[in-house]
């Protein structure tokens, strides 16, 4: 039981971890494009 325990623990926080660091790619490629968008506007 502390072994399905356990394993259920690292599980959850791995998951946990993985979201975090797609939102965070997700906010970098998002200000990426706000740079991209910026530039442009200059450029007209």
């Amino acid at each position: 039981m502390k072994t399905l325990v356990s394993l259920f623990v690292v599980s959850v926080a791995l998951f946990l971890a993985g979201c975090n660091t797609v939102k965070g790619v997700g906010q970098d490629v998002q200000k990426v494009g706000e740079k991209i968008e910026d530039t442009a506007k200059k450029n007209k």
